[in-house]
C-alpha cells in the first residue's frame, strides 16, 4: 500500500528554493520548481552535507560545500566532486501541502 507522508504547507518552499525534512531518522531534501515538487536524500552523497544549505538553479541542486551538483528530478550527479546519484522519492500537492513517499 502507498504510504504519503505529510512534509508542510507549499507555500513554505519558494520557487526554485529547498527545504529540509527530517522523518523517521532520515533526512530529506525537498524542492519547488516551475510549481512541481520534488524528494531526494537531504545529504550530498560526497561528504554528508545537508542539501537544504545549497543552491537551487533550474532544476539542480548544488552542494554548500564543495558545489557538487544533482539533478533533482532523477538524482544524478552531474560531475565531481559528486560521482554517487541521489536517491529520489515521489512527491506531490494536495490542498496546498507537500507529501512524499519516504520508502
Amino acid at each position: 500500500m502507498t504510504h504519503w507522508t505529510e512534509v508542510c504547507p507549499l507555500d513554505d518552499i519558494d520557487d526554485e528554493d529547498v527545504k529540509r525534512f527530517d522523518h523517521a531518522g532520515k533526512t530529506f531534501a525537498i524542492y519547488r520548481v516551475d510549481a512541481k515538487v520534488y524528494a531526494t536524500d537531504g545529504l550530498c552523497t560526497h561528504e554528508k552535507v545537508h542539501l537544504c544549505d545549497g543552491l537551487v538553479m533550474d532544476h539542480v541542486i548544488e552542494c554548500p560545500k564543495h558545489n557538487g551538483r544533482f539533478d533533482i528530478r532523477d538524482g544524478r550527479a552531474l560531475g565531481a566532486p559528486v560521482c554517487v546519484n541521489l536517491k529520489t522519492y515521489p512527491a506531490k500537492t494536495e490542498g496546498g501541502v507537500v507529501f512524499i513517499q519516504p520508502e
